[in-house]
Formats: C-alpha cells, sequence, structure tokens
C-alpha cells in the first residue's frame, strides 16, 4: 500500500508538455469543487481505495485518444467509483496534466467520501456509489443547480446585436448536434464579420450518458451562456454537460467537427419558421425554439414538403385572417387554449426590457420571486414577475394566474396584460403601479400622505373588485392572499389587487371547499387556517383586516405600539369598540373632523362585521360593497367578538367568557415568529400538522 501511495505522490507532478499552440490549455484552475459531508466508515480504507482509483484511471488516460475514464475500487469496505473526462481538444499529455491537477485538488478532501472539481480543460469525480456513472445528475450529498461564469467584458464587434445572433445561432447549433455525436462532444466556430473575426464554442456531456439527458443537460446551459451575451465569453456547467464559447481561440482550426449532418433538415426549418415570422407575423418566442416547429419541418423535405408546407401556411392564414376580426388594437397576439386573452412575449425581449433583471429595476419581491420594471419597445411601461421556479409551488402558481387571471378584467384588478415560459423563466407581464403597494403609505416611506378620503376610495375600491371576482365573474374566485402588500395604486391612488397566483375556483353549488391552509399569516380566516375550510368569506376575513390596517396605519401583526404588548391589531379594535372607545383606533397621522370620524366609526364597524365568526355572519362582499357605497347602517346586526389570539398566542374561539382554547401549536419554528408575512405554502410545510377533529396549520400570527 505504500507503494501505491509513494506512486501517487509521483504522479502529481505535473508531467505534460503542451503539443498545442493554445497555451491556455495548460492553465488549470479549479471553477468549481466541492468535497462530500457522509464520512467514510474506516478513513485509512476509503483513502487506499481513492488512491487505486485514480491510479487505474490515469493508467487509462495515458493512452492516446482517450478523454473518458471511469474506475472502482472496492476493497475492505468504504468503496470508490471514479470517473473523469477531457475536452477532446487536448492533447494526451494536457489530458493527465488537467486530471493530475484535479487529483491534486481533491486529497485535501479526507472528511467526506464523495467529491468533485471542475476545469475548462476536465472534470475529476468520484463517489462512494455508482448510480452518476450513467445518470450524472445523481448526486446524495447535495442538490447541485448549473454555474455560469461570464467574462467581464463585452465585445467589441458594433453593433453587438450582431455579435450576439452570430454566436447565438452557433450555441443552438452545438446544442442541437452534440447529443447526436458517438461522443457527446462538439467543438465549432463562426465568423463574427466580413472579415476575421471568430467566436469558438464547444459543447460536452459526459460519454457514458444517455442522449435524453444529455440534451436536457444542455438545453438547461445554453440558457445561462445566452445570458452571457454580448460578453466575449462565457462558460456554463452541469453535473452532466459543459459548454463554453470564446472570442479567443482555446483549441486550434483543425480540431473543429463537422455539425451538418447532425443539422439535417435545419434548412428546411429555418425556411418554416421564417415564413411562419414574415406571413403570418408569429411571434418569434413561439417559433425560434419550438420543438414542435423543428419536428414538423424536420421530418419533411423535397418536393413533397414544400407542398405540405403551402397547405399549412394557407390553412394558417385563413385561420388568422378570421381571429384578426376579434384582436384588439394593431397588437398581434398568439392565444393558447389554456392562457386566453394574454400575449406570449418573448423572454429575450423582456429580459432586455427589464436590463437584464436588474437590481435597480426590482419594485418588490414576492412569496415565489420577484417584480420588475419594464420599458417595452413602444416604450409602455409595465411590470414583470419573475417566478422562481426552484420552489416546487412556482409553476403552479404561474399556470394558475395565468390561467385565472388573463380573462379578468375589472379597474380594481391588476391586469395580466402577458406570459413567457420558455424553459425555466417563468414570467408574468403586469400592469405597472407607479405608486407600489398599499403598505408603504401605511406604515412605510410614504406613512401619513393618505387623507381620509383617499383611504376611503381605498377600501370601496378593494371591496369592489372582491365583487367581481366572487359575485360577478363567471365562476367564483377567492382570492386566498388579500393583505396591505397586495393592494397596488395607480396614479390616482386607485386600488388593484394583485397576485393571484393562490387564487381557487368556488363551485357555486358548494359552501366552500376544502384544501391546503395558504395565504399569509395575520390575514387568514380561523376556519380556514384552523380546519381548511375555503369559501369567499376568507376573502370577506382578510378584506376587514385590511380595513383596520388602512384606518390605524398598523400592520394586523404589529405588537409595538401604545396597546397591550401582545394584542395584535383585532383585538385592540375590538376591545375600543366594546369600551365604545373606537375612535382611539384612528391613525394618528390621519386629521378628521366631527363628521369624518363617524364615518371612519362605521367602518371599523363593518371591519369588525367581516371578521366575525361562525362564517354565516360574514357578509358576502357584495353586500359590503353596498353597505360601504350607500352608507348603510349594520340595524339590528349584533357583532361577536371575533376569532382572537391572546396573550399567550393561543387561538380562542368565541365570545371572551365563553373561550374554547386549542393551545399553541408545538413545534413552531422561529422563522414563522420572526416572519409575520411567511408565504402560506411555505408556512403549511413548516409548521407541525395536529389532526384532533382539525388541522392546526398556523398559530395565526
Amino acid at each position: 500500500m505504500a507503494v501505491l501511495v509513494l506512486l501517487l505522490v509521483l504522479l502529481m507532478v505535473n508531467p505534460g508538455i503542451s503539443q498545442s499552440n493554445n497555451s491556455e490549455n495548460d492553465v488549470n484552475t479549479p471553477i468549481r469543487s466541492f468535497c462530500g459531508r457522509n464520512r467514510p466508515i474506516v478513513p485509512s480504507n476509503f483513502i487506499n481505495n481513492r488512491n487505486s482509483t485514480f491510479t487505474a484511471i490515469r493508467r487509462q488516460l495515458s493512452n492516446n485518444n482517450v478523454f473518458y475514464a471511469r474506475a472502482q475500487s472496492l476493497l475492505e469496505g468504504d468503496s470508490v467509483f471514479g470517473v473523469t473526462q477531457c475536452r477532446n481538444y487536448l492533447s494526451t499529455s494536457q489530458c493527465m496534466a488537467c486530471f493530475d491537477a484535479g487529483v491534486s485538488r481533491l486529497l485535501s478532501c479526507i472528511t467526506g467520501n464523495g467529491a468533485y472539481v471542475f476545469f475548462d480543460n476536465c472534470f475529476v469525480r468520484y463517489e462512494n456509489y455508482d448510480d452518476f456513472y450513467d445518470d450524472p445528475n445523481v448526486v446524495e450529498d447535495a442538490g447541485i443547480t448549473p454555474l455560469q461564469i461570464c467574462g467581464n467584458q463585452s465585445t467589441s464587434h458594433q453593433p453587438t446585436t450582431m455579435f450576439r445572433e452570430v454566436v447565438d445561432g452557433l450555441l443552438l447549433d452545438i446544442k442541437d448536434a452534440t447529443p447526436k455525436t458517438s461522443n457527446f462532444y462538439v467543438a465549432s466556430t463562426r465568423q463574427i464579420t466580413s472579415g476575421n473575426a471568430m467566436v469558438y464554442s464547444i459543447a460536452q456531456c459526459v460519454e457514458n450518458t444517455s442522449q435524453t439527458v444529455c440534451q436536457t443537460c444542455l438545453n438547461t446551459i445554453y440558457t445561462y451562456l445566452y445570458n452571457c451575451l454580448p460578453n466575449t465569453e462565457g462558460r456554463s456547467i452541469n453535473m452532466g454537460c459543459f459548454a463554453r464559447y470564446s472570442e479567443t481561440p482555446f483549441f486550434n482550426d483543425n480540431q473543429t467537427i463537422d455539425i451538418t449532418s447532425f443539422l439535417k433538415g435545419q434548412a428546411l426549418i429555418w425556411l418554416f419558421q421564417l415564413l411562419l415570422f414574415h406571413i403570418l407575423a408569429v411571434p418569434q418566442s413561439i417559433i425560434w425554439h419550438s420543438s414542435k416547429v423543428s419536428i414538423i419541418a424536420g421530418a419533411i423535405g423535397g418536393t413533397v414538403g414544400l407542398l405540405f408546407i403551402l397547405i399549412v401556411l394557407w390553412f394558417l392564414l385563413r385561420l388568422r385572417k378570421k381571429s384578426k376580426k376579434s384582436e384588439e388594437g394593431n397588437c398581434v397576439t398568439v392565444y393558447s387554449p389554456d392562457l386566453k386573452g394574454a400575449i406570449n412575449y418573448n423572454y429575450k425581449d423582456l429580459q432586455l426590457a427589464t436590463n437584464n433583471f436588474s437590481e435597480k429595476n426590482i419594485l418588490g419581491k414576492g412569496g415565489f420571486g420577484e417584480v420588475f420594471k419594464a420599458i417595452l419597445d413602444d416604450n409602455n411601461t409595465v411590470a414583470v414577475k419573475k417566478i422562481e421556479v426552484a420552489h416546487a409551488k412556482a409553476k403552479e402558481e404561474f399556470e394558475n394566474e395565468v390561467k385565472l387571471v388573463s380573462n379578468v378584467h375589472h379597474r380594481n384588478l391588476l391586469r395580466l396584460l402577458g406570459w413567457s415560459s420558455e424553459g425555466s423563466h417563468l414570467l408574468l407581464v403586469l400592469e405597472y403601479m407607479p405608486n407600489g403597494s398599499l403598505d408603504k403609505f401605511l406604515w412605510g416611506a410614504k406613512r401619513g400622505t393618505l387623507n381620509w378620503k383617499q383611504r376611503y376610495d381605498i377600501i370601496l375600491g378593494i371591496a369592489k373588485g372582491l365583487a367581481h371576482l366572487h359575485d360577478e365573474f363567471h365562476v367564483k374566485i377567492v382570492h386566498r392572499d388579500i393583505k396591505s402588500s397586495n393592494i397596488l395604486l395607480d396614479d390616482d391612488l386607485q386600488p388593484k389587487i394583485a397576485d393571484f397566483g393562490l387564487a381557487r375556483f368556488q363551485p357555486e353549488d358548494q359552501s366552500h371547499i376544502s384544501t391546503k391552509f395558504a395565504g399569509t399569516l395575520g390575514y387568514t380566516a380561523p376556519e380556514y387556517a384552523l380546519r381548511g375550510l375555503l369559501s369567499d368569506k376568507v376573502d370577506t376575513y382578510s378584506f376587514g383586516i385590511v380595513i383596520l390596517e388602512i384606518i390605524s396605519g398598523q400592520r394586523c401583526t404589529d405588537t409595538n405600539s401604545d396597546r397591550p404588548s401582545m394584542d395584535y391589531l383585532l383585538e385592540h379594535a375590538w376591545k375600543l369598540y366594546e369600551n365604545k372607545k373606537h375612535i382611539k383606533f384612528i391613525d394618528e397621522t390621519l386629521d378628521v373632523n366631527q363628521s369624518q370620524e363617524e364615518h371612519v366609526m362605521h367602518i371599523i364597524e363593518i371591519a369588525l362585521l367581516c371578521t366575525q365568526s361562525p362564517v354565516s355572519k360574514r357578509p358576502t362582499m357584495s353586500e359590503v360593497r353596498l353597505m360601504l357605497s350607500t352608507g348603510q347602517s349594520l340595524g339590528k346586526i349584533q357583532l361577536t367578538r371575533p376569532t382572537l389570539i391572546d396573550q399567550d398566542r393561543r387561538i380562542q374561539i368565541g365570545s371572551s367568557n365563553k373561550a374554547i382554547s386549542l393551545g399553541k401549536v408545538s413545534g413552531m419554528p422561529k422563522e414563522l415568529e420572526a416572519n409575520e408575512q411567511l408565504h402560506g405554502e411555505k408556512a403549511y410545510e413548516k409548521v407541525d400538522v395536529m389532526e384532533k377533529g382539525m388541522n392546526v396549520a398556523t398559530t395565526l400570527l
């Protein structure tokens, strides 16, 4: 064994001398590495097996034209399975030098039984399991996301759009060709201008994987590479593939691979795409990256193919003429059966309009992503909501919001203008509200700037929007997340309800539906949070809480005020109402006269009516709208104490002298105590569920 260790030390010396003119290939700087966290059972056995595996791999790489090698050592437990792959433009000595650099880097990983390191020229990886041989994405220690590395210099070629188009075309070609090659490797060049300027690019998948895995991997990292443009170079690494482009040569001109045969039928595809774009004006986002278009056009050829195209285009043209009659304005849109009424925007156009989703353009952050200000080509300003697909519920929220709201139009509902869904990029294009969200005016930077009339108009506008969702649209929609931060204000400070990602249909023949809790803690009705009973009255409850926030200028979960330390907003409002002192509930920054005071107190009573339990005591939003707009009195309606939270944060139901205490929810994580606006789906997943006739999903912070 000592001989093996000595041999390994000797092998660490870099023996390679470049046989290529590209000196860059002799530089092996790690660009991604990882040491596993699962400790070996017997470290000495693990180290011996790892050394044996490295030795066997290096022996294979010493043979000419061997760029992929794997080995394993299973002696005395603590098995080690290893694999290495070099880029095919390297010489044998360069490949071995890269491998040696990787081994040297990984020798320090002795606390875990798996590790990897990536260079431009190769990667080295070992694990204590062999699943990753055939599927490199199998990672047992931790989830690995693709890595994007862009150069820090923009191209000098003008216009940059030409550079972007040329490189993008090259990247698309190698992305499509690489999985079709026998060794999953392509190196190609493309001329930038009429001169001699060139761009160099390669793509490579792990050789032992499948064509499907390779294609999926390259589809993912292509997007990352495209985001590097118009920089002079870019790299993207995933566990199963690697791609790179650069204006600086990193392989020889005679090392390129002719990919023409792998792109057979591409010319016909381009013709088909051009006809679709210029004759039918189909948006580019549907055409240029559509696999269906490629499959159709690639499957046909010659005279028969051309005839087929002409027939299809004639048919589509007739359909387009018919659809034009129903289009509004001069904007060309493409509709999907499931996404009616929304424009399909091109991702790249939205990326440009948001200045590559710059932090300077951020308008706000939601449960599943960020919202950016964007200026489109027609100088219209919109808001672009970028959904984070890392969350399991992200795509569901995206599809839900588009399908539910694309046909809903009301002056108090934020209009969905369009969407974009390209690969992992999910974007919603929404109306831009220059005044931002209501909460900024209540306790944010604009606190105290709203007078009573403006606050009342906002309350009435929200009620009108909810009444439309519940009673005036052809189906009943429950928003599920009504809160001040989801109320946006236009130029005239008129409210628009936003963020329909959690919205749900409620069948007309059902008083409620049973579902998992989703919403924002503090605004959620007790029957929904406790038993998962969802109805339009859940929105009514949340609306009542928002009214109290608008009148008081305080958060519903804020305890840092003049009221008792553990009295949340609803309880504070109720105690003042009980003692006929609810005039003290009015925001101290609000200057109201005597007649306005009476009006405010009337609205407080409506808010408390909206928060009544049981559900049958709450009015519908149409009734609330009527009470607000006409000044209708509550009449003989007797208000009872709403569901409250006492000083021990115990959930109470019923009147103060007959409260049923359910006790504090056990196992409540600290992040729930610290974040009163944690997104509902996440809250449900993190809170222990107690089932004793009801599901306790939150303590209603």
